[in-house]
């Protein structure tokens, strides 16, 4: 399936890591880091690549791209119904590395360290420096027992932490184990790589990706049209070339995307880079992200915005992960109703109310 890929200009900025490079970037003050930043940084990852730091309006108090990425104050303030653990990982997790929260698929979370630390992120206690960590050989070794022994499951998805923030050699040892498991016909990446780390898509990790020989699917988290960068674009270009399809994943962020516009352009921007809409994500009860909440029914209104505002082809399903790990529920808008036996009332894009089946 892969060619020769052509490679990206790697970038020559350093990562943002600390609360000091922060303010010697200039993305917070001095009197910031001493007032709250720091105490963010201690309960919290810190984490910007040089392909972020460079969309990052440094003029806009409210750029979109930052309030993603750069600590804020606010982290500090918990609210009582948010969780550790919002949407039950480790209720799932029979061994460590491995979520079974679905029949026929499974969660393989090799790595806790990622290229960026969203401010938003669900597994937010877990991820970075002081997180879980990445497993040992033996804890790799009773994960990939766990799959094998199980003929249930169909699907395994690496995630984390950021799967593609192991080398070459490293996932392609995984791919190639997946390979010697019959039942698993399809392997799954959450990544957010092509978008953060662009240069790092080249030749080698494709291969990596390809060892399987199994259907590999990418899932990539975008938030912001702005993210789908040329280089992004460049590098979901090299996969897809490959043969690997992509979909995928956003989360309904208060001050990043929750207006029509915005939320129509991020999604004509997947389709345009050959990136299947898939799941729009309502925020998670993570701790400390209450100010980037919008409620079901601001969402609700948002998502019935994109029917007949944008094509088929750039419809994400709306969803909600259950707290507790129950797993995830649709709440798009409800657009039929049944009246009486037989009899619905269905409601058009824009809002008209219609008989089915109709009575003339």
């Amino acid at each position: 399936m892969s060619g020769q890929h052509n490679q990206p200009k790697p970038t020559s900025a350093r990562p943002i890591r600390t609360p000091a490079e922060l303010v010697e970037s200039g993305f917070v003050t001095a009197e910031d880091l001493a007032s709250s930043i720091d105490a963010v940084a201690e309960r919290h990852a810190v984490g910007i690549s040089p392909a972020i730091a460079a969309l990052i309006d440094r003029n806009d108090p409210k750029d979109p791209i930052a309030r993603q990425f750069v600590p804020d104050a606010a982290e500090l303030n918990v609210a009582p119904e948010e969780r550790e653990d919002p949407i039950g990982d480790l209720t799932h997790s029979p061994v460590e590395g491995i979520v079974h929260r679905y029949p026929d698929r499974v969660l393989l979370k090799a790595v806790h360290v990622c290229p960026v630390y969203c401010r938003f992120c669900f597994r937010r206690q877990m991820v970075g420096p002081q997180g879980l960590g990445t497993l040992s050989p033996e804890a790799m070794d009773e994960a990939f027992a766990y799959i094998a022994n199980r003929p249930e499951i169909w699907e395994v998805i690496l995630t984390g932490g950021e799967p593609l923030m192991l080398s070459p050699r490293r996932l392609g040892e995984i791919m190639q184990r997946l390979d010697a498991i019959d039942h698993v016909k399809i392997v799954r990446f959450h990544t957010r790589v092509p978008v953060v780390e662009p240069e790092r898509i080249n030749e080698a990790l494709i291969t990596a990706i390809e060892a399987s020989g199994k259907t590999a699917y990418v899932a990539l988290h975008a938030n912001h049209p702005r993210e789908l960068a040329p280089s992004a674009r460049e590098a979901c270009a090299r996969l897809v070339d490959s043969g690997v399809v992509m979909i995928s994943q956003s989360v309904l962020l208060k001050g990043v995307n929750d207006d029509p516009d915005t939320l129509a352009a991020l999604m004509r921007a997947f389709v345009e880079t050959r990136v299947k809409p898939y799941y729009l994500h309502h925020p998670d009860l993570a701790r400390g992200t209450r100010h980037f909440r919008l409620s079901i029914e601001e969402g609700r209104a948002l998502v019935a915005g994109l029917r007949g505002r944008i094509s088929g082809l750039c419809q994400p399903t709306y969803i909600l992960d259950i707290p507790g790990g129950h797993g995830k529920a649709v709440i798009g808008p409800d657009a039929i109703q049944q009246e009486e036996a037989g009899c619905y009332r269905v409601c058009d894009f824009k809002g008209g109310g219609h008989a089915y089946p109709p009575s003339d």
